[in-house]
């Protein structure tokens, strides 16, 4: 099978021209829109993801730039104020934190904590009238994500959250597939995403801080389902949680998920996520033929294929990271909605809340 033309997807994507987007090449596109300044983001917390991809990430990026922290370890402010050459008065601690309203030099927020922190410091950062960029997952509960959409709303500011597939080239493209109607009538999906997990005492083992594969691997595999259909579980059939390791994943937390979602027009869906095994694929099913992206979410590599041709866009690490705060950015900068909004990420949990709840009852649940 040929492969589907690079410069033809992107355009019908949007990827070339018109927003100025950083191609995977890693040249930026030509911008029509006037330059008016380049966003400094702030960083809330700086372990693995901030330090080893959002940090470098915005090395690359266009239209932003790394211009603060906010952490709660002296030690690291002091490493990350020589390694960047972040002003003092840029950097903050949790304490001082809501002081950042009265800092120009920060236009966005980027909270990248622990789920159960992550209301708190979005409401906060509204309330000190910054943009605000929330990783996933959004929350540990619906309500908590429909408080912050509600706080952002109300203090006139934009919310992303930092679903960075949806932005990449090869994700695009496979949901433009399907959007098309060139697969024909989507029939089922089956979506999978998982690593072996060898932290024993980090917060993604502990239950009060948002702990549990199903809110972060979990979020994928509902994202890839969604994705893959194009539409929105109406219900969870069925769902399984379990540990293998119930020394480490305690008193009922789940290492490993698996669910049964029903999707409209009889669409039938199956999801699974783990902590115990590397796993990462999406397999959608049409009346004319099967997409199956492998791996469909990881940072490179995402690749797949379809009866229409190779899906295969290449980069290297970090571009996926820059290029959506790159995006993101230029939806602010240029006063667009946010390609991922808030809501996005609340559909995703209240799907969460919905497969806990029929593994705890054994029975179907209803998605409201």
């Amino acid at each position: 099978m040929d492969m589907i033309s690079r410069r033809d997807s992107l355009k019908a994507l949007g990827l070339l021209g018109g927003l100025g987007l950083i191609q995977p090449s890693g040249l930026l596109a030509g911008n029509l829109f006037p330059r008016r300044k380049k966003l400094g983001i702030a960083l809330v917390g700086l372990g693995y993801y901030s330090t080893d991809l959002l940090a470098p990430a915005l090395q690359m990026t266009q239209n932003c730039y790394l211009a603060g922290i906010v952490t709660g370890t002296p030690s690291k402010a002091e490493l990350w104020k020589t390694k960047y050459n972040i002003p003092e008065k840029n950097i903050y601690n949790y304490e001082n934190f809501d002081s950042i309203k009265d800092n120009p030099d920060i236009d966005v927020v980027y909270v990248v904590l622990p789920p159960s922190m992550h209301r708190e410091y979005v409401e906060r950062a509204a309330a000190a009238k910054k943009q605000v960029w929330c990783e996933k997952p959004m929350a540990v509960t619906a309500e908590d994500c429909q408080a912050m959409i509600d706080a952002c709303k109300s203090h006139g500011v934009s919310l992303s959250i930092g679903y960075r597939c949806q932005h990449e080239p090869n994700t695009k493209t496979y949901v433009q597939l399907i959007r098309s109607g060139k697969l024909g009538e989507i029939q089922s999906v089956a979506c999978a995403a998982g690593y072996r997990e060898n932290r024993t005492d980090h917060w993604k083992q502990k239950r009060e801080m948002g702990g549990g594969v199903i809110y972060d691997m979990g979020v994928y595999s509902i994202q890839g389902a969604r994705l893959g259909t194009q539409m929105e579980p109406i219900a969870v059939k069925s769902a399984k949680v379990w540990t293998e390791r119930p020394e480490i994943y305690k008193d009922g937390l789940g290492e490993i998920v698996e669910a049964e979602l029903e999707f409209p027009n009889g669409v039938s869906g199956w999801i699974k996520t783990s902590f115990a095994e590397n796993v990462n694929h999406l397999h959608v099913t049409g009346a004319n033929g099967k997409l199956e992206m492998a791996p469909f979410s990881g940072y490179s590599g995402i690749k797949g294929k379809s009866p229409f041709g190779e899906i295969n866009f290449p980069y290297e690490v970090p571009w996926q990271q820059a290029n959506q705060m790159d995006q993101d950015s230029l939806a602010i900068l240029n006063k667009l909605p946010m390609p991922v909004p808030g809501e996005e990420g609340l559909r995703d949990i209240r799907i969460v809340e919905a497969i806990l709840k029929s593994a705890q009852t054994g029975k179907q649940v209803k998605i409201g």
